[in-house]
């Protein structure tokens, strides 16, 4: 079970392309100046199981899937249970953004939900750092990590667009 706040079904805004965004309920972050702050209280929104995401997430073939909040690592076993689901039935990719940074994640109970993600948005929003620029995050402070290669290199690898830019 996960508890959700909101679902936004073709959003642009958190990862590239059309997405599937899962808002989960609870955060101990409290970062000053979050643009969720209703995302904090652990207590809030609604419980939904796996096969009620998957409906969901399935219904739009071509959109991918972010997992949001609230922070989805203090429900890191019920997004871990999902993303293996998103796995197994799509090519579907998976980006998941928290306020943990990666190194402190890859050796605790989240690792499980790390191997099935492939761009973790990680560290903590820093008013003083914002930056309404930065590609996918708020904060200069955080990093858009490749996941499965910093795994496979056993050091953090930064994600980068899949784009060209001809100037």
């Amino acid at each position: 079970m996960i508890r959700v706040l909101d679902i936004i079904e073709d959003t642009m805004v958190d990862g590239p392309g059309f997405r599937t965004s899962i808002y989960c309920a609870g955060c101990s972050h409290r970062c000053p100046g979050c643009h969720n702050p209703q995302s904090w209280a652990f207590d809030q929104g609604h419980e939904m199981t796996t096969d009620e995401l998957m409906k969901i997430i399935m219904s739009d073939p071509f959109a991918n899937v972010t997992f949001s909040g609230g922070d989805p690592m203090y429900q890191a076993a019920g997004f871990a249970e999902l993303a293996q689901a998103i796995r197994q039935q799509s090519n579907k990719d998976i980006w998941c953004f928290t306020g943990f940074v990666y190194e402190s994640l890859i050796h605790e109970d989240q690792r499980a939900l790390l191997e099935q993600i492939d761009v973790l948005v990680d560290g903590p929003f820093i008013q003083e750092l914002h930056d309404p620029d930065l590609l996918f995050r708020g904060s200069s402070n955080q990093r858009l990590i490749d996941v499965q290669a910093s795994l496979y290199a056993g050091k953090t690898v930064l994600w980068k667009p899949d784009v060209t830019v001809n100037v």
